[in-house]
């Protein structure tokens, strides 16, 4: 098929920034849960594990009562089993479930049937978001300018003459199957890399025009009313290769790569308002649309003035140094200002209230 279109607990105290505004302390313990792959590299166990203690505390900070809770694997309901969803809430930091496919939307669910409030998006908007054709033609059809793009589930019969192009898994996200090789630059280089795709995770492959221009990447936050926080630019200046100049896996996760260490993060972006404006826009709309709760991330790429969504992330990184924190942080929100911020959201839907 073808289709073508145009358009376990733990209390750690750490030190944290300065609070930008009143303490709020929470009438309901928290659990926040965050994973860990238990076949991860030592060294990013550690990590991951040191940044869901630093949230912990920083929200501690805060005036809440916080348990840290590491979920290694698909154990998420008997580690909750000891917890009232009356008395407290869970900041979902989860992004997998060991051991399960499409773990991340199934955090949800489990959190959804025990009855817990908790931060961030429901089950289904975070299953929509995986699926990235469907997405692109739900914005598109309502008017949300996207990238041209097809879906390919056979490398035959390719049609298509928009060059350069990137390919992707059309299933998966934080850019897993994306590297400078995804970006082909003729019909034998994309039909080469559809195959690849199809064959490697057994899903089609989604193409599209490269907008090989300035990227975005836009946190908004809120629910009722959706606040635009301000824009982090990725800077691709080190690299004159156009392969290079996207965010691939490698530049996300890969410490020691030279796209990770050369891709600078610009916050804020320098731009008009007239551009701001239309960004805005845009990510307000494409984070209704496919449902994002209390927060969520838009990428968004810019040619020849004009904005282009790539992807709406409802489960975006929270991490100290990731583009919402940051965003969050140049707009007065310390780290813990940010994670109270959301807990606020959370329990306005707690049983309780």
């Amino acid at each position: 098929m073808t289709r073508l279109h145009t358009g376990t607990g733990t209390d750690v105290t750490v030190g944290v920034p300065a609070e930008a505004s009143s303490r709020s302390p929470s009438p309901a313990s928290v659990l926040l849960l965050y994973g860990v792959h238990p076949e991860w590299e030592p060294d990013e166990q550690h990590r991951v594990a040191r940044e869901g203690r630093r949230l912990g505390a920083a929200i501690r900070r805060r005036g809440h009562r916080v348990r840290v809770l590491e979920i290694r694997g698909n154990h998420l309901v008997d580690t909750l089993a000891p917890f009232d969803p009356a008395e407290a809430v869970v900041f979902n930091w989860c992004e997998f479930l060991p051991g399960v496919e499409g773990g991340e939307a199934e955090v949800a669910d489990v959190l959804e049937q025990l009855g817990f409030a908790y931060t961030g998006a429901p089950p289904e908007t975070i299953r929509l978001s995986y699926d990235k054709p469907r997405v692109r033609a739900l914005l598109e059809d309502n008017g949300v300018p996207v990238p041209c793009w097809a879906q390919y589930d056979a490398p035959g019969q390719v049609s298509w003459d928009i060059f350069p192009a990137i390919v992707k898994p059309a299933w998966e996200h934080c850019s897993i199957g994306v590297d400078r090789w995804s970006v082909v630059l003729n019909g034998d280089e994309l039909v080469q890399r559809i195959a690849h795709v199809i064959e490697t995770y057994g899903q089609p492959a989604l193409v599209e025009d490269f907008i090989d221009g300035r990227e975005f990447h836009v946190p908004l936050w809120g629910n009722d009313a959706v606040e635009m926080l301000p824009p982090v630019e990725m800077d691709f200046s080190a690299f004159g290769d156009v392969r290079d100049r996207l965010c691939s896996y490698e530049s996300k996760f890969s410490p020691d790569s030279t796209s990770y260490r050369r891709i600078r993060s610009r916050i804020p972006a320098r731009l008009t308002a007239a551009e701001r404006d239309e960004l805005e826009e845009a990510c307000r709309l494409a984070y209704r649309l496919v449902g994002c709760r209390d927060y969520g991330r838009i990428d968004v790429r810019q040619r020849d003035g004009r904005m282009y969504v790539l992807d709406v992330n409802p489960n975006a990184d929270l991490s100290a140094d990731a583009s919402v924190a940051l965003a969050a942080n140049k707009a007065g929100f310390c780290y813990g200002a940010m994670g109270s911020r959301l807990l606020e959201w959370a329990q306005n839907r707690a049983p309780h209230q």
